[in-house]
């Protein structure tokens, strides 16, 4: 009996080997058709941006500063006497020359009547003086008297008129004494409180003032400026960059320290002539009318002094303008192409939460304002509008007040690509 082992034939073999290479093959064709077809790159990374319009503003320069009286008048007493009557209500307004205060003034009365009878008793002797001296006069052509006694008649005539002078003199001033005994208002204002009662004895020139009164209308309001700033006001007022009125004075406005606008506009009025030597400022002063008597003397404001209207403005979202590493301002736009491009900026001064930009930036770019973390330059970008609740619409005030050193934003991130 044999044992039989079954085998493949060779030919068979060879035809399985190939079915099993063609089954591998198209596997292989299969995974690289749906590499190449499929779509597994990330999008482009999506970021806010706004549009950069050319606008017109208004520059101001907005500065603290403090009010102060455009009068104050310390009232004191010019002859001494008793307090005899107040005639003004505390607090209320008086015109110069009103009474305040009345000083008794019988004694000046009495030495008034003294000096009136001295004038007369001095005029009273000239007539007879003038006669002698005409008699004389002639007899001393006779050689009746002597040259000498006419000559001391002349010089009794002269005399006698001198004590006429004298003792007008003497009666003026008594009729300013009892004019004292009046003491008036010296200028308009608001008259303070009283600092003496009735029965009070005052003295001439003391140092105690019986009362104050206050011009409040119109009122000062002084303003600290750095010698730079005040150089630079003086080169635009030359040169007509700065803002004036029809009389060629500068305009400033108030803002008052509850909120709100002071409603008159004032007027740039003088200038210190000296600097601090401790701040390096200048004092400027500014004009106010006060008719209702809205503003008190020491009370602090913020004064916006007008310097030119400014037209096709660039103004920038400042959460879109950065620094580079050297710190000087930069910001991210996107290119038609829809890449990102960095620029470099000339940034001037804060206007609320823009920058004024001066070079770097143009109407119509869109600028970069959400999402600078993830991107840098050249990459490209998927653009949104973004909504900038206090983008100005009209005309704006600028601010030199806040700082205003592009320098000091915040790092924008990515900026250094």
């Amino acid at each position: 009996m044999f044992n039989h082992t079954p085998h493949c034939h060779p030919m068979l073999r060879v035809v399985a080997f190939s079915a099993v290479v063609a089954a591998l093959a198209g596997c292989g064709r299969s995974e690289g058709q749906t590499s190449q077809g499929g779509s597994n790159e990330r999008p482009p990374p999506e970021v806010g941006v706004v549009s950069i319009e050319a606008r017109e503003i208004v520059i101001a320069t907005e500065l603290p500063g403090r009010t102060t009286a455009s009068e104050v008048a310390a009232v004191r007493p010019q002859v001494s006497g008793i307090i005899r009557e107040r005639r003004f209500n505390q607090g209320a307004d008086v015109d110069a020359g009103d009474t305040l205060y009345q000083i008794e003034d019988r004694r000046y009365q009495a030495e008034l009547e003294r000096a009136r009878s001295r004038v007369a008793s001095a005029r009273a002797a000239i007539p007879q003086l003038e006669k002698r001296k005409e008699r004389r006069a002639s007899l001393v052509k006779k050689d009746a008297v002597s040259q000498q006694e006419y000559e001391d008649t002349v010089a009794a005539l002269d005399q006698a008129r001198a004590e006429v002078q004298v003792a007008r003199a003497e009666l003026r001033a008594a009729r300013i004494d009892v004019d004292y005994t009046t003491v008036e208002a010296p200028i308009d204002g608001r008259v303070g409180p009283t600092q003496v009662t009735t029965g009070a004895l005052v003295n001439a020139g003391q140092e105690q003032a019986l009362t104050r009164v206050t011009k409040l209308d119109p009122i000062y309001v002084d303003i600290q400026r750095s010698v730079a700033e005040v150089r630079r006001l003086r080169r635009q007022a030359q040169s007509g960059q700065l803002e004036t009125n029809e009389a060629g004075q500068t305009p400033v406005h108030l803002q008052l320290p509850e909120g709100g606008t002071y409603p008159h506009t004032g007027r740039l009025a003088v200038s210190d002539v000296s600097v601090d030597p401790e701040t390096g400022s200048v004092t400027l002063r500014a004009e106010f009318p006060n008719p209702d008597h809205t503003l008190l003397p020491g009370m602090y404001v913020r004064a916006q002094v007008s310097e030119g209207t400014r037209t096709n403005a660039i103004l920038a979202p400042q959460q879109g303008v950065g620094r580079d590493a050297r710190g000087r301002p930069t910001a991210l736009v996107v290119a038609d192409n829809d890449t990102v491009i960095k620029r470099d900026l000339t940034v001037s001064r804060a206007i609320g939460s823009f920058w004024l930009i001066e070079d770097g930036l143009k109407a119509g770019d869109r600028l970069i304002v959400s999402g600078l973390q993830k991107i840098s330059a050249q990459d490209e970008v998927r653009t949104v509008a973004s909504e900038i609740d206090d983008y100005p619409t009209s005309t704006l005030t600028a601010n030199t007040a806040n700082g205003d050193d592009p320098t000091k934003t915040a790092d924008q991130g990515g900026d250094d690509g």
